[in-house]
């Protein structure tokens, strides 16, 4: 079989997994949602059917388990792109989402929305504003830098990062240790607890956008890991599609953070997992990536919500489960793709 061939075999297959992995979520929990019964609401809400469910499940199932699988799903996938499409445009295997500020920036909005208003749409709002603000910041300031662009972006995210570190760390100190800190300290460690269909309304229409580009594009990625000399000898303006392509991993990731919180190791260590499968080709790396980061979340999400009585954030499972994976990955290949 050609390579191209079982590359798209495994991009199907993972679609399959996904789907799969979809309907189990659905069975998972306090409340389980069998197929029939979910196939039996979704078409009611089409066609006239007499209900054979309890009114309950139906509660459940709108607003509770959908959008946070629905969530899970789409943050997952945005975290996975944007972590492949910044190691491409960096020509960095160690670029993750959060290398330019995204996170950082997204960190402190919500942490000031917390100090100030308390709602979730307001800590959703704040938190991709701030994101999207920080990753401007970095870019006119690595504008302004001397030397090579891709490594002022670099040291202007890290830079930038830090700024709004200390702020989140000053909003932590001034908050009220006894309603507010906790609330804060709580979204930094990542959860989709209380998901809600109006933050999937919100995130979905930024996250296509950003994905679709990057789906588009994804051959002319393959040209930028090249450098700068073989993309122009290819007629390829690689400023401008590097700048195309972190903006949209950049919308990806300010839309996912604002209603997740910090996800860590996500979009550092799946897209190698990725390549592990189909190779480094972006026109297979980029679909699988996305694929493989839905499932991956999903999964994580339910052993969150699931193992324990408490829910244990996203953020410390992802860190238990990624780096460990990530030292197998470095310390059995001689170098990282």
């Amino acid at each position: 079989m050609k390579q191209s061939n079982r590359n798209n075999m495994i991009i199907l297959s993972l679609g399959i997994i996904l789907i799969l992995a979809i309907i189990i979520s659905f069975r998972i929990g306090r409340y389980p949602i069998y197929t029939n019964e979910l196939l039996g609401i979704l078409f009611s809400k089409i066609i006239a059917i007499d209900p054979f469910w309890d009114i309950k499940i139906e509660t459940v199932l709108f607003n509770v388990r959908l959008p946070r699988i629905a969530l899970a799903c789409l943050v997952g996938c945005c975290l996975s792109a944007a972590g492949a499409a910044y190691q491409g445009v960096f020509q960095n295997p160690m670029a993750a989402p959060d290398i330019l500020g995204a996170s950082a920036g997204a960190a402190f909005g919500a942490a000031l929305a917390i100090l100030n208003y308390g709602s979730s749409f307001m800590i959703t709002i704040y938190a991709f504003g701030f994101s999207l603000l920080t990753v401007a910041l970095v870019y006119l300031i690595s504008k302004k830098a001397k030397g090579k662009n891709i490594l002022g972006l670099i040291l202007s995210g890290i830079m930038i990062s830090s700024l709004f570190s200390a702020g989140t760390s000053f909003i932590k100190l001034v908050a009220d240790p006894n309603d507010q800190l906790p609330a804060i300290t709580y979204w930094l460690m990542g959860s989709l607890n209380g998901a809600k269909i109006s933050e999937v309304s919100f995130v979905v229409i930024p996250m296509a956008l950003g994905l679709l580009p990057l789906l588009l594009l994804r051959w002319r990625m393959n040209v930028l890991t090249m450098g700068d000399d073989e993309a122009r000898t290819m007629g390829v303006n690689s400023n401008q599609i590097r700048l195309i392509v972190i903006v949209c991993a950049t919308l990806v990731t300010a839309a996912s953070v604002s209603v997740s919180g910090m996800i860590g190791w996500v979009g550092l260590v799946i897209p190698h997992l990725t390549r592990k499968l189909v190779g480094n080709n972006y026109n297979h790396l980029m679909p699988a990536t996305m694929l493989f980061g839905a499932i991956f979340l999903l999964i994580v999400d339910d052993v969150s919500r699931n193992l324990l009585t408490t829910e244990i954030p996203l953020g410390i499972l992802t860190a238990f489960i990624g780096a460990p994976f990530f030292i197998y990955l470095i310390t059995r290949s001689e170098e990282i793709n």
